[in-house]
């Protein structure tokens, strides 16, 4: 009926010795392990931080200040390359308006003292 989980990894590893021609050494199966372990949680870590990311975009979108935050939220949760992309050009053009405006109220301010004193 069901097959052992010690059987299944030995059938496991002869079909990557066939496909290899050859077999692993320990080193390259505990590294292979190792690799399939991570994957695994990266991928746990990633739909954990999505079901978040989805619970909170229904909260924002029932409270209606919030909407502009459920809107990015519903983009990143759809395209989050892209999304990632477009946060980042707008905060870095944030950042150089911000710049720009506090160069221009020094200017100003210098301005204005001259002019005064």
């Amino acid at each position: 009926m069901g097959e052992s989980p010690k059987r299944l990894s030995i059938e496991q590893e002869l079909e990557k010795a066939q496909q290899l021609g050859r077999w692993l050494a320990d080193d390259e199966l505990t590294a292979e392990a190792e690799q399939r372990a991570q994957q695994l949680a990266e991928a746990q870590h990633t739909a954990s931080l999505r079901t978040r990311l989805t619970v909170l975009t229904v909260v924002c979108v029932l409270i209606p200040p919030l909407w502009p935050l459920a809107l990015g939220l519903t983009m990143y949760l759809l395209f989050p390359r892209t999304a990632m992309r477009l946060f980042l050009a707008a905060g870095v053009g944030f950042s150089l308006v911000v710049l720009a405006g506090v160069g221009v109220s020094v200017g100003l301010l210098l301005w204005l003292i001259s002019i005064l004193v």
